[in-house]
């Protein structure tokens, strides 16, 4: 019996699933599933959400009826073919996500979840994921032959390796036809052209801010809200656009954190544009600290002069004063001066820089290390006698 029949012989080795560790929260599109705890009915698990790569996530129907959990790799409907997601969203959360985002839970748009993955599947799929970088950078130069002026960020291939999606950004509309034919003829896959925007790439590529954390973009915010100058000016920052621009070029989506707060703390606040009539003077509104509440008042109308720090509640005061054609004598009442700092306070003025170390531990460490001690007499004697070394 030759060698060849030996092999064709012997049984075939049955694929074995790949080790893939899923740690619950340590995902970009994870949910935190707070209502857990209630009872699930029938009709709130037979919807499923199901993440795939970066922020792309989809509704599908669990028709089957598979008992399933967060984490679980599945095989979905695609078009064409099937794909392989990871199951981010189960029971009643999904129900008011769907209210959320309007979409009807009886829609018949919604694609069905096939099967819990095989072992194949993920094997498949382990090598599509391993093509994506190799594919993005060839693409790259295939667009740049063509002339396009379009960038492409990212690719995904899809579960069954049969259809891929790029995901570029361009400033102007671009005619990708021809590109499309070479991809297809390159790659021997479906072709699927998917326009992204700065925000989008950020946080595809990730990032440190300049708050010291990962980006908040390729992190969890999938939804992305436009940012105006707008929330900046009702937050009292100044309009510099180096320090509000992310990494993407646009406006910092932290912008849109705290505005309700200050949208709330200024409801009760009263009309800027007032100037408020003294005995003596008028006075005209500046700044405004939110949260303190305070406005702040100059004797010029355009510039901060004798800048004076007025309590909100004083300032209605004076305002209902006017409207009865009364002056009060003074601006604020010495009993309501508000303790407010012009200047920012140094919060490490106290400390010095070697409050951590013990006392003598520098001296000792100079005395256990004689090399130290000499190190610079050293040094001063080779440069001497390079000097003085005749040439």
């Amino acid at each position: 019996m030759t060698e060849n029949e030996e092999l064709q012989n012997q049984p075939a080795e049955e694929p074995r699933m790949p080790d893939i560790t899923y740690r619950c929260g340590y995902n970009k599109l994870d949910s935190f599933n707070w209502l857990k705890d209630l009872p699930v009915n029938d009709s709130e698990s037979e919807i499923v959400e199901v993440r795939f790569k970066n922020t792309r996530k989809g509704f599908f129907r669990n028709v089957n009826r598979l008992r399933l959990e967060i984490g679980d790799v599945v095989a979905v409907e695609a078009s064409p073919g099937h794909d392989i997601g990871r199951v981010s969203m189960i029971g009643q959360l999904v129900t008011e996500q769907l209210k959320e985002l309007k979409v009807a839970p009886s829609s018949d748009d919604l694609k069905k979840i096939y099967r819990k993955a095989k072992a194949v599947d993920v094997q498949k799929w382990e090598e599509a994921k391993k093509l994506e970088t190799s594919t993005m950078l060839k693409s790259r130069k295939i667009a740049e032959d063509l002339k396009l002026n379009m960038k492409i960020g990212d690719v995904e291939y899809q579960g069954d390796k049969t259809k891929a999606i790029f995901y570029y950004i361009a400033d102007e509309r671009v005619d990708f036809r021809q590109l499309i034919k070479v991809l297809a003829e390159e790659f021997k896959v479906r072709i699927e052209m998917r326009q992204i925007g700065a925000r989008q790439e950020a946080g595809r590529i990730g990032g440190i801010g300049s708050c010291g954390r990962e980006l908040c973009c390729s992190t969890y915010i999938t939804n992305f809200v436009s940012v105006t100058t707008t929330h900046a000016k009702y937050q009292e920052l100044s309009l510099n656009p180096q320090k509000l621009a992310g990494q993407c070029g646009k406006l910092k989506c932290c912008l849109n954190f705290e505005l309700d707060c200050y949208f709330d703390a200024q409801k009760q606040f009263p009309p800027r544009d007032l100037p408020l009539e003294i005995a003596d003077s008028t006075v005209y509104f500046q700044k405004i600290e939110v949260h303190k509440g305070v406005y702040w008042y100059s004797t010029d109308a355009h510039a901060p002069v004798n800048l004076t720090a007025v309590p909100v509640k004083r300032v209605w005061e004076i305002i209902e004063m006017n409207r009865r054609r009364k002056k009060p004598d003074k601006l604020i009442i010495n009993e309501e001066i508000p303790e407010v700092s012009m200047m920012s306070e140094d919060l490490l003025k106290n400390n010095s820089l070697t409050r951590f170390e013990t006392p003598g531990t520098k001296d000792q460490s100079r005395n256990q290390n004689p090399q130290h001690r000499h190190y610079k007499k050293r040094k001063n004697r080779k440069f001497d006698d390079k000097r003085n070394k005749p040439s």
